[in-house]
């Protein structure tokens, strides 16, 4: 009984604000800001939503950010997936230094990067491109680090099988460890687009053209770009924000569960 009260308060601790905010998108300013404050939704919602998606062009700042995430999350699940069979199954020398090396990048956020990491986007002319939006993050030592702990524990009689019947390393790759890695792509595929989708310093820095901004930066904008911030419009931003990430985590949820169970029982 403890348990279930317990949970029952965590969730309503972490679903009040998205609910007052789903509630608020639906008001004017009047119902807002009234005394004491109406707990019901209000009479604003299709003009709420429509400023905030044509207006304040929060459409195209999330369509920019879809095709970013989607193309940094392929990308970084690639690149890690190659790493970390790379670091498992090739005798690479000095190879518990590199992914000694890797790791410590975890300890490197871009923020304190975000200088020299400028400058070489600049000195490329990548700058107010989609280029500086995705390349440097292509790569991800979490998801190398994840992999390679998933790929250790594959049995090696596995291995030694399909090396005994002549499987290369690209069928071996295709056939037995992507079909074995579904749930752990899964999992980082959710991080991975949840992380990109709300950037938000890298793009305030590197973007200018306002056609090519995301949509962290755009919702942000909506706050400074009225003389009185109607929060009614705001919060209609904010709620469509939320889509696509909980879309992706309502198509992902089961394999991120299996994931997660199946690292608990190793």
């Amino acid at each position: 009984m403890f348990s279930h009260l317990t949970l029952l308060f965590a969730v309503a601790v972490v679903g009040a604000p998205v609910l007052l905010a789903l509630v608020f998108s639906t008001q004017t300013p009047a119902q807002i800001f009234s005394f004491p404050p109406k707990l019901a939704f209000g009479t604003a919602t299709s003009e709420n939503y429509s400023l905030a998606w044509e207006t304040y062009r929060l459409g195209l700042y999330m369509k920019n950010s879809l095709f970013i995430a989607i193309t940094v999350t392929l990308g970084k699940t690639l690149t890690a997936f190659l790493a970390a069979t790379a670091f498992v199954y090739f005798r690479l020398p000095f190879r518990g230094f590199f992914f000694a090396f890797v790791l410590m990048t975890l300890m490197m956020p871009t923020e304190i990067m975000i200088v020299a990491l400028f400058d070489r986007v600049t000195a490329l002319g990548w700058a107010d491109s989609a280029f500086a939006l995705t390349v440097p993050f292509m790569a991800s030592a979490t998801s190398v680090f994840l992999f390679r702990q998933h790929f250790l524990q594959i049995p090696l009689e596995l291995v030694d099988a399909a090396r005994v019947d002549g499987v290369g390393l690209s069928a071996f790759m295709l056939r037995i460890l992507l079909p074995m890695s579904r749930n752990v792509i899964a999992a980082m595929a959710l991080i991975d687009f949840v992380y990109v989708w709300n950037q938000y310093l890298w793009p305030l820095v590197i973007i200018r053209d306002g056609s090519r901004q995301m949509v962290q930066v755009g919702l942000r904008m909506m706050t400074s770009g009225q003389d009185a911030t109607h929060w009614g419009v705001v919060m209609a931003g904010a709620v469509l924000t939320l889509l696509p990430p909980l879309c992706v985590f309502l198509l992902l949820q089961r394999s991120l569960a299996l994931s997660v169970s199946l690292g608990r029982e190793k």
